[in-house]
């Protein structure tokens, strides 16, 4: 509330000052008050004090103004429009305080100070050197700079550099319109607050030249040179002995100073795109022997650097890059390589030019114990740099923490490469991925490289090993693999006469005669059995034997089924007729619904879910590694042939991977042995599932039973520990133990079995009989997971998708 002054104290101002009474006013009788001036509403002036408008100054021409520095003040322009105050609330107002620092008085904002000393968005070059003796960094980046600037020299060290004959005359470094310093601000930091220069970074100019006198600056540590236009290097350069990262890529140096080598404590060095001709390792250490090579900077000072240099050629070096340069393999001195070498490329140099040193080369590469990525792409380099006798037996180590080998666009070949490294502890992959390498593996890329994503390798490697089409696993256009041709369903079926029903009429007489003949107890097809029909197979009218089980001439080695690189069969999945309550049957496709084969085609193939009595008696069967039976619904049995329960273990006794997933099995399974004694009937039983396959599979490592009906019945613990653990060599049965038991999407409800079994490694960190490594019981209805589980040594455990 404002006070009203008293009329009498008031000063006699225009504003207290009454109307004259002879003057008669034009606004109505009002009873006199005291007008009042407030802070808040300035006086306007009238249009007769009003000030006349500014004359017009003439324009001065500007200076035309570089690229560079117009983006720099547009970028400068932009952020203050970004940070200037709005009237839609952006400025100040009673909430906002951010911008209230002009207002007291000797405080200045930092903020302010810096855009009040911004030359064109960024400091001047001298600014910039001045301000680095306080940080210890300085970054001379893009500024078109044909040399380091003498006052780098001048401000940090005192000492004025000798002048470069390429650089007869210097830029002016300062610029015109930076602002003075302002009252009591010092003209660099103090004494006490200055820092030795540990980071120069100065690429993307035009630097011909470097002084000789960079060797004062003994405290730094990287040095970014890049993207210049040196030639060559003082040879005081290599008194930077505290440097550990130096990155002069993109110039044109042909050499390098000698002493460059014996760097103490360098771990990064990147020289490509240059035109280097020679590497040499050794020549710091050439005629002196290797002890404590110590001397003193000559700069005649008595309190002069004191320069220590290694005794091994840089003992601390991890990463070397000298791609895109000339060098040649007897150019390399590979008898002095830094022995910390982890990373070295070597890209589009010709290596093999003079034909000699390259095998001797990749061979001291290979004793590097450190060396994990070795790059030679578009390099020079043929077979020869990889003979069969690389290494010899008596080397030590081959290679041993090697992980990636790029030979992409050389001459060299697959097989040269691997018959040269057969010796590596690692596997070698030929999959090229943007994914790192497994750990244990040699990613070696041959020809032209070419990206796979992961799930692409893991679905060629699964049709490999599940019996598809055998295609080349390599990550390069390399050459096509000599295999075998496969062919397709349908030029088998063609070749056999299997496209038109006559030939398939034809198909079943051929294989019911040739049964006869053998005088093995088969049913023809048409014959009157005993039994009644079953449902017809496929849809196409072929009534199945009363044993289950097909015509032993059934042969199922042909391609189709059979892959005899990864010894895997395949047989295609059966599904149950579209209407199993029909009474008849028509040998004419049906044009409305679809066919009920679900990939079937060979009407010979057998029909039981596990037809172990077909498939025993295939040349095949002894050597049987992988056998995959997949949604086999139409016929839900294991059928046997008739042997004792003490010989169904030889029936396939090397089979190491079943399986059966989508088949519907449950606890137990129908088993259907045939006949003995010339007797049609069949032998039919009902047996645990479980406890069968682990006395039909002796080898098995892997049993993939997901998808079916299995409970927790099943698994009790006497079941477990003869499927899952090894026999001993002293059993009826040998059996090498389950590796991979997969369960998933079964009606599974409680672990109460594996719980049990668990309890066999209390008191015992390892059990050697113990095999399993991945558990998968996803999708079931498990509701409780016991902690007895946690000592099981699993590698991999699924249970996602459980209650």
């Amino acid at each position: 509330m404002s006070r009203v002054p008293n009329k009498a104290l008031a000063p006699p101002t225009s504003l207290s000052r009454a109307p004259s009474p002879s003057k008669p006013s034009a606004a109505p009788s009002t009873p006199l008050t005291p007008r009042v001036r407030t802070k808040s509403i300035p006086k306007s002036p009238s249009k007769s004090t009003r000030r006349p408008p500014p004359e017009e100054e003439p324009l001065v021409p500007k200076k035309p103004v570089s690229i560079k520095a117009a983006i720099a003040l547009k970028r400068a322009e932009a952020k203050k429009a970004v940070t200037r105050p709005t009237a839609s609330g952006g400025g100040l107002g009673f909430d906002n305080f951010d911008n209230l620092e002009d207002a007291i008085p000797g405080v200045t904002s930092t903020k302010k100070e810096e855009d009040d000393n911004l030359d064109l968005g960024r400091w001047s070059v001298q600014e910039t050197i001045a301000r680095a003796r306080s940080t210890g960094s300085i970054n001379l980046v893009s500024r078109s700079l044909p040399c380091l600037p003498s006052a780098l020299f001048e401000i940090h060290l005192g000492v004025k550099p000798d002048a470069l004959k390429s650089v007869p005359e210097e830029p002016s470094i300062s610029s015109p319109e930076a602002p003075g310093r302002r009252p009591g601000q010092r003209e660099g930091p103090a004494w006490f607050e200055a820092q030795d220069l540990q980071v120069l970074k100065a690429w993307n100019n035009e630097i011909i030249e470097i002084q000789h006198e960079i060797s004062l600056f003994g405290s730094l540590k990287t040095v970014d040179l890049h993207q210049n236009k040196i030639s060559a290097l003082p040879s005081t350069f290599a008194d930077l002995t505290a440097l550990t990262n130096l990155d002069l890529s993109h110039n044109l140096l042909t050499s390098l100073p000698v002493n460059i080598f014996a760097l103490p404590t360098l771990t990064s060095l990147n020289l490509s795109h240059n035109a280097l001709v020679a590497l040499p390792f050794g020549s710091p250490f050439s005629g002196s022997p290797r002890a404590s090579r110590t001397q003193t900077c000559s700069s005649g000072s008595f309190f002069g650097p004191v320069i220590t240099r290694a005794t091994s050629p840089l003992p601390r070096l991890l990463s070397l890059d000298v791609s895109f340069n000339k060098l040649t393999a007897s150019a390399i001195d590979h008898e002095n390589l830094p022995c910390c070498l982890s990373k070295v490329d070597l890209t589009s140099n010709p290596i093999a030019e003079g034909n000699s040193g390259s095998s001797a080369l990749i061979r001291s590469f290979g004793v590097l114990s450190q060396m994990k990525e070795l790059r030679l792409a578009n390099a020079d380099i043929g077979d020869d740099a990889f003979p069969p006798s690389l290494f010899s037996w008596e080397d030590p180590q081959k290679f041993p923490s090697l992980c990636i080998l790029d030979l992409e666009e050389t001459r060299a070949s697959a097989e040269a490469v691997k018959a040269a490294l057969a010796g590596l502890q690692q596997s070698l992959s030929f999959d090229m991925t943007t994914d790192e390498p497994v750990q244990g593996t040699v990613r070696i890329t041959v020809g032209k490289k070419v990206l796979k994503e992961t799930w692409e390798i893991e679905a060629e490697r699964r049709s490999m090993n599940r019996g598809g089409r055998p295609t080349v696993v390599t990550g390069t256009m390399s050459r096509p693999s000599p295999e075998e041709l496969v062919k397709e369903a349908w030029e088998i079926e063609a070749e056999q006469g299997l496209l038109t029903e006559g030939g398939r009429r034809r198909a079943r007489a051929a294989a019911a005669a040739a049964a006869a003949a053998a005088g093995s107890p088969t049913t023809t097809i048409g014959a009157p059995s005993s039994e009644p029909k079953r449902n017809s197979l496929l849809g196409v009218g072929r009534p199945s034997t009363p044993s289950g089980s097909l015509v032993s001439a059934v042969n199922l080695g042909i391609p189709q089924y059979y892959h005899a690189a990864t010894q895997t069969l395949t047989l295609p999945p059966l599904a149950p007729p579209t209407r199993p309550h029909t009474r008849s049957f028509s040998l004419a496709a049906s044009a409305l619904s679809p066919s009920t084969t679900s990939g079937k085609t060979d009407i010979a193939l057998p029909t039981p879910s596990l037809p172990i009595a077909t498939i025993s008696t295939q040349s095949f069967a002894q050597t049987l590694k992988i056998l995959v039976l997949s949604n086999r619904k139409l016929d839900l049995s294991v059928s046997l042939p008739s042997c004792p329960g003490d010989m169904s273990a030889r029936l396939i006794p090397t089979l190491e991977e079943l399986v059966l997933d989508g088949c519907g099995f449950g606890d137990n399974v129908s088993v259907i042995r045939q006949a003995e004694g010339g007797s049609t009937t069949p032998h039919k039983s009902g047996e645990a599932i479980l406890p069968l396959l682990t006395r039909l599979f002796p080898s098995l490592r892997t049993l993939d039973l997901s998808y079916n009906s299995l409970t927790s019945a099943a698994l009790q613990k006497d079941v477990l520990t003869d499927l899952i653990m090894a026999s001993s060599e002293h059993a009826l049965v040998t059996r090498k133990g389950l590796r991979h038991l997969r369960l998933r999407g079964n009606h599974i409800t409680d672990l109460d079995g594996f719980q049990e079994a668990a309890e066999i490694f209390k008191g015992h960190r390892v059990v050697p009989d113990w095999k399993l490594e991945e558990l998968d019981l996803r999708d079931n209805e498990i509701f409780k997971l016991p902690g007895e589980l946690g000592l099981l040594p699993l590698d991999v455990f699924l249970v996602d998708g459980n209650v």
